[in-house]
């Protein structure tokens, strides 16, 4: 039997690794793609087939001509149906003064967060609305609805994937597609992400401080309950747009 699959562009040891795992233990096939690191694509693949569950994993440069594209047809011709995607792919370039902001660090932040996610959803939604059935979970940032300084590109780019994900619901929602943009409102406890911006020693300091058992940081298994909960939605009551974070943390609206 086929089963249907979760696809994850942007699959790292945070939050879309953990939302593939998520949908595997549901019975779906998760293929997860990133753009670099086949070791640690691998270990995800691995850990989820060690728990019973199925998955496949995929090298994609999202940036590249074609490569969503070609991979979104590999998978529904020689895997199964996509029934879900889940598209985390981050476009932070850090703070940058906007004299330090070159033209093509901010056209990076655009082809990541907005383009990419255009591509995706012009390659698989035919097939979706043809199903009559899909979902696409797309991971955001509080800078999709607040610009700050030093965040030109970040801010322009999420701030375009956000209302990118208006208009496909707008377009697909009565096809019987439903769009989620999910808004990470706080710091999330992954090292791909969050540790690799900080450095291995800042990052344990900062899990010390506030994470772990202090529930400061966002956990990535508990942010994909949240995931699986929303693309299992009863169609009668979908939820398009939804923000998470940390108890302690203030909302993005009283900074």
């Amino acid at each position: 039997m086929v089963k249907p699959v979760c696809l994850v562009i942007g699959a790292g040891a945070g939050i879309g690794g953990h939302v593939g795992a998520r949908f595997a233990r549901a019975g779906y096939h998760a293929v997860l793609c990133r753009r670099s690191d086949q070791a640690g694509l691998d270990r995800l693949v691995s850990d989820i087939e060690k728990e019973g569950g199925s998955a496949s994993g995929f090298l994609l440069n999202a940036i590249e001509d074609g490569a969503i594209e070609e991979r979104a047809a590999a998978i529904e011709a020689e895997i199964g149906p996509i029934e879900a995607v889940v598209f985390n792919l981050g476009a932070q370039i850090g703070d940058r003064a906007l004299a330090d902001t070159s033209a093509k660090a901010f056209e990076v932040g655009w082809r990541l967060a907005t383009f990419a996610l255009f591509r995706t959803a012009t390659s698989i939604f035919p097939a979706m609305e043809a199903r009559g059935s899909g979902t696409l979970l797309v991971t955001s940032a509080t800078a999709a609805v607040r610009g700050n300084a030093g965040q030109h590109s970040h801010a322009a780019a999420m701030g375009g994937r956000r209302m990118l994900c208006q208009t496909l619901n707008a377009e697909f929602s009565p096809k019987g597609i439903h769009v989620a943009h999910i808004l990470i409102d706080g710091a999330v406890d992954a090292p791909d992400t969050l540790g690799k911006m900080l450095g291995p020693e800042r990052f344990q300091q900062l899990r010390e401080a506030r994470g772990l058992e202090n529930d400061g940081l966002l956990v990535p298994a508990e942010v994909a309950e949240t995931y699986f909960h929303v693309a299992q939605q009863h169609r009668s009551a979908w939820t398009h747009e939804l923000d998470l974070r940390a108890f302690s943390d203030r909302p993005w609206w009283n900074h």
